[in-house]
This record gives C-alpha cells, structure tokens and sequence, in this order.
C-alpha cells in the first residue's frame, strides 16, 4: 500500500479503486497489474520517464502522446493505456507511482494475500524466493505476493517487510547497531 500521506495518495487511491473496478468489469485484473509492474519497473530505471510523469513543464498533450506510445510500445492493454493517457490528461501524472502501488495493493487485499517487500544484498535464486515465500506464508497466515529488490548497501542479510511489519536482518544494520554500542562502552 502507498505510504504517502500528502494530497496524492487519496487522489491515488480513487484513481486506482477506479481502475481496478473497471478492470474487474473487464476480467483484466492480472494483466491490468502486469502492465502497472511494468509501469512502476520503468519509473524506478528509467530518469527520462520520472522527468516525463514529473515534469510540469511538459504540456499536457505531449505528455499524454507520450505516455501514449510508452503503454502502446510496452504492449499496454488496452484498458491500462486508455487509464494512462486519462491520467495524463488530467495532469495526475505526477501520482502515478501512488497509483500503481494503491492498485496492486487493492488487488492483494481482495484476493485475501499481503505484500511482502524483500531488500537483499544480491539478486534471490528462485529457490531462495520460493522458500522465502512458503517462510512468509507461514509468518502471515496468508498467501504472500512477495516483491524483491537488491540493496547492494546492505551487505548481506535480509531487509522484509510483510504487510506493516518490518523485520532487518541486515549486516549493514548489525554493523551501526554494534557500532552504536562500541560508543556507548568508551
């Protein structure tokens, strides 16, 4: 779920509750939230396409042709690019992370699953994910749609957050608490 609490996460969340309803109509919804993976995967690579959804000097026309031919290119469907270009029109661009979050989130929570968030220091095996996985199923009751990210700043260790727990395994977080205590001793 969003963890903003500014003006665009209830925007956000009445575009994405739109979104998902629409899609529910449709019986698009695992295609709907492939098309805003890939969304939020370009977001987080890619510095022109955070300048094209950030930028408010880019005019609403061209930032609706754009994001246009981004959703056609990535092989949108066509309900994600009809709400992709809404969004661009209304000038929303800039809450567009919040909405892809506020969906998938939606998506989880109806399907009875929570969202678990693993940081590694290195790229997770599928093995590794899959464990971890039937690990988390067990913590939260529930089945788990897990999102894995690589922190190379950790070191080693494990950084979950499942639903609104965080567990830090992490070496980096061993070594400032050992470090902290190292202050403490002199």
């Amino acid at each position: 779920m969003a963890t903003s609490t500014g003006p665009a996460s209830g925007l956000a969340a009445r575009y994405a509750g739109a979104l998902y309803e629409l899609a529910d109509e449709a019986k698009t919804l695992d295609e709907v939230a492939e098309d805003l993976r890939g969304m939020k995967a370009l977001l987080a690579d890619s510095d022109d396409f955070k300048r094209l959804v950030r930028s408010p000097v880019i005019k609403r026309d061209e930032q609706e042709s754009a994001i246009a031919a981004i959703a056609s290119q990535s092989g949108c469907q066509a309900l994600t690019g009809n709400f992709l270009r809404l969004v661009a029109r209304n000038r929303r661009l800039f809450a567009l992370g919040e909405m892809i979050e506020s969906y998938l989130s939606i998506l989880a929570t109806r399907r009875g699953e929570v969202q678990a968030k693993v940081t590694a220091a290195h790229a997770l095996s599928d093995d590794q994910i899959s464990r971890l996985e039937t690990s988390l199923r067990e913590v939260a009751g529930a089945k788990v749609s897990l999102e894995a990210h690589v922190d190379q700043s950790l070191l080693g260790g494990l950084v979950v957050q499942l639903g609104s727990r965080m567990y830090d395994s992490s070496l980096r977080t061993k070594l400032q608490r050992l470090q902290s205590a190292m202050k403490g001793v002199q």
